[in-house]
């Protein structure tokens, strides 16, 4: 049986150097008092339908952060300071608001005063929009404004089977992301207002978990009871088709009560299936193509395979001014690698409802001292497992600093090592000491501060005319293409709706 180490020396340098990663990172406007901005997008940031490096996310008071597909991390991290550079002047000009700087929300207004993101009036840009209301009416708005980072990664050569088996033991080994980086261990509690939490008070108005790592990946963030039905299997893409194929064609009865129009004909939600669309199924990570104009994710995995993976379990770091830095980009690349080259097993049901189990319990109690996890029907300590699962990617880091000179990766391997077997120092562990020294010891009087620092810091940098110009120029053009959208619609949105949800749109060919 062929070893970690054997099937990296498999990989020809030109494929490790054609590695590439991007960031998706989303922040919501926040108020200098901290409160969620409730303006529309700037427009001077340009069309949120069709800008390609800065868009909204849920909300319209949501910023999406988006870089290009790089070759080098520090290319990868300028880029995305670069963005918010921009953004932050932008801000400053609008009326001084910031971004948050924390995974969790900010305080938050009623749910329904939470405003959803608004994309012109293009059949495509209503789309968004009501999948957005179809989201507030399934789980609520506040659970839509936990942000996060996406990490978009690929490795030239791997096709569909290998990115399956990456993926499946992403899922098996995904908590070990979750207590190096979560940094959301507590939450101001105008989140969780009205509902049941399980969370203990850490001031008047702060919550949290003393071991917690991550609560964005826990039952109070990105979960759905709806959703814990589906059972998807990831042996395959055919496999992980079907699964979300019926879950995006299948009427389901609650959301069928919702009706797709309000009495007064406005659209309450795109389709009554237990999915509108892909991007409503909240998993650690997907297996993602880059899509035609128009085309449905999943016609487009179904046609042309598997083209990259999206990691969706790290946190905001809110110590880093844009969110993430590169040492844990190197770790995440590191991480990604060991699952490709590590053997995988086919999943069962069995296994799926144990890794559920393993996630809230590494979103909730990571640091709890001897907390056990499952592995194989049996409980192993998270501590002892993870530091097995770090000291597998020694070999890739040595291999990948060959390659690309330096130590980048023995470093950040080193560092995540280091954290491992000091759980004080962890994201998380550092957020509760921090909370505890804000005014108040409250949530929100730590990110406050923290926002304010990542603003001066960032308007701080040297930035040039030129810089400016290209993201004006960026901003208008993106204004002109949703014009151009929207010029061209020629039939009404129902049909459109219809046309855009139905199953035919998913299936190749």
């Amino acid at each position: 049986m062929k070893t970690i180490v054997d099937r990296l020396a498999g990989i020809t340098p030109q494929r490790l150097r054609g590695m590439r990663r991007g960031i998706e990172k989303e922040s919501l406007r926040v108020l200098p008092t901290g409160m969620l901005a409730l303006t529309p997008h700037p427009l001077a940031l340009g069309a949120a339908l069709t800008h390609e490096r800065i868009t909204t996310d849920y909300s319209e008071s949501q910023l999406e952060l988006i870089t290009g597909a790089h070759g080098d991390v520090r290319a990868c991290e300028q880029e995305l300071t670069q963005i918010h550079q921009y953004v932050y002047r932008v801000l400053r000009e609008a009326g001084n608001e910031m971004l948050w700087v924390a995974s969790m929300p900010c305080g938050l207004p009623a749910d329904e005063t939470i405003p959803i993101g608004l994309y012109g009036t293009s059949n495509i840009g209503h789309a968004k929009s009501v999948y957005r209301m179809g989201l507030g009416h399934r789980y609520g708005r506040r659970m839509q404004t936990i942000s996060g980072i996406h990490y978009n990664w690929s490795l030239p050569g791997v096709g569909n089977d290998e990115y399956f088996a990456l993926i499946r033991n992403f899922r098996r080994h995904s908590f070990v992301l979750l207590v190096l980086y979560g940094a959301s261990p507590a939450v101001c509690t105008s989140f969780v207002a009205g509902r049941e939490h399980g969370l203990q008070p850490l001031s008047p108005h702060t919550l949290h978990l003393p071991y917690a790592t991550s609560l964005r990946m826990g039952r109070l963030g990105y979960q759905s009871d709806a959703q814990a039905s589906l059972s998807v299997s990831y042996n395959n893409l055919e496999s992980y088709a079907a699964s979300l194929h019926e879950a995006l064609t299948k009427p389901y009865a609650p959301y069928k009560a919702i009706g797709i129009r309000n009495p007064g004909g406005e659209y309450n939600q795109l389709a009554n299936s237990l999915l509108q669309i892909e991007n409503e199924f909240y998993g650690t990570i997907r297996p993602k193509r880059v899509i035609q104009s128009g085309e449905r994710p999943l016609h487009a995995l179904r046609e042309r395979g598997v083209e990259y993976v999206e990691v969706r379990c790290v946190d905001l770091d809110p110590f880093v001014d844009i969110g993430i830095a590169a040492p844990t980009m190197r770790f995440i690349d590191l991480f990604l690698l060991h699952c490709l080259l590590s053997d995988s097993a086919p999943d069962t049901r069995d296994e799926i409802a144990a890794l559920a189990r393993n996630q809230h319990a590494a979103a909730a109690r990571g640091r709890e001292p001897g907390l056990q996890l499952q592995r194989s029907g049996a409980g192993v300590a998270l501590t002892d497992w993870g530091a097995e699962l770090l000291e597998g990617c020694a070999p890739i880091a040595a291999r990948l600093d060959a390659e690309f000179g330096g130590r980048d990766y023995r470093d950040a391997l080193a560092a995540a090592q280091a954290t491992w077997r000091a759980p004080h120092t962890l994201p998380s562990a550092r957020v509760l000491q921090a909370i505890e020294g804000a005014d108040g010891g409250a949530y929100t009087a730590f990110v406050r501060q923290r926002a304010a620092q990542a603003q001066s810091d960032l308007l701080a940098l040297p930035w040039s005319l030129e810089q400016q110009g290209e993201f004006e120029r960026e901003a208008q053009a993106s204004l002109d293409r949703q014009r151009a959208i929207e010029a061209a619609d020629t039939v009404p949105f129902e049909t459109f709706r219809q046309e855009y949800v139905s199953a035919k749109r998913l299936m190749p060919g």
